[in-house]
Parts: C-alpha cells; structure tokens; sequence
C-alpha cells in the first residue's frame, strides 16, 4: 500500500521478462504493482505500457503535494485522490496542498503566511506553480491512458514551472 521505485518501468521490466514465460506461468505477472498506485487499466488486464507507468508517476506526484496516500480511509465510495485534487483546482489549491508546504513562504527574506488570504492566488507566483504541478498530476493520472501525458511533455512542463517559479520579479 505504499508507492515503490519498483511500480515505474514495470513495462519495460515485465514485457521483457514476459518472453521467458509459458501462456501458464505468465499469470503470475497478473499483479502488476502497488495498490493505488497501479493504473486502473491493470486491473481489467490489460498490457503494460508506458502509459501505466504515467500513472503511477501522476499518483505519487499528487501525494507527494498533497501529503495523502491514494490508499487513505478518506477516499472510499467512489472519491479518489485524483478526484479530491480534481474537485479543489484551480481556485481551491491551498485546501489540498500538504500543510507541511502551506507553513510558509519566503519572499524577499520575509516570512509570509500564505494560508491567510486566498485571494493572493492570482497574484502568488508560488501557488500558480503549485496549480500548474497539480494539473501535471491529473493529467498524468486520468482514468483513460490515451488522456494521459508524454513524460517527455511533463519534463518540458516542469521545466516551464521551474523557469516561471525562478525567474527575477
């Protein structure tokens, strides 16, 4: 129930090791990662693909900004983390932010809360960052794989955020 470096390049590392395998010895590959973490694709059997990999990669992003497992008691009944992210974008983006990551924000060697005032969403480039990875986020772990993004695409993506995020004001 928790994500492991091993549920990315399960398709590269299981296709491969499914050509040394019977028809009747392949069913052993019918797990293919970690619970929460494995594409719902997976559990209706189909292939390992690099897209399965996307979303596992989507998850972990989600959890590691949010700081909730997609495992945890709260998404039961049909709520997901990707729908509890979902629901929040784009104008509620500081109730699912990790408080750990809400605590503050340095600007120009002042401390500022950013909980305070929502309506400095707009305006905060932090928070616009942090908008813009969990659309990352969703992209990467929607329901369809055709929905999903490139990793090629979400490394150019961070690489906008990050030069948005450090570029002089």
């Amino acid at each position: 129930m928790v994500g492991h470096i091993g549920d990315f390049g399960l398709a590269k590392i299981l296709s491969a090791d499914r050509l040394n395998y019977s028809s009747n010895q392949s069913s052993f590959l019918g797990l293919r990662g970690t619970i929460g973490y494995a594409p719902p694709e997976y559990g209706m059997g189909s292939d390992l693909s690099t897209k399965g990999d996307v979303y596992s990669y989507g998850i972990l992003l989600l959890e590691m900004f949010t700081g909730k497992r997609p495992t945890d008691e709260r998404f039961k009944e049909g709520l997901s983390l990707h729908k509890h992210v979902k629901a929040a974008l784009p104008n509620r983006v500081i109730d699912i932010i990790d408080p750990i990551l809400l605590q503050e924000s340095v600007r120009g060697g002042t401390i500022i809360d950013i909980t305070l005032n929502e309506n400095r969403l707009g305006n905060d480039r932090h928070l616009q960052c942090l908008n813009l990875i969990f659309e990352i986020g969703l992209t990467c772990s929607a329901q369809s794989p055709s929905e999903r993004m490139d990793m090629s695409d979400v490394v150019t993506k961070f690489c906008s955020i990050r030069d948005k995020l450090f570029r002089p004001t």
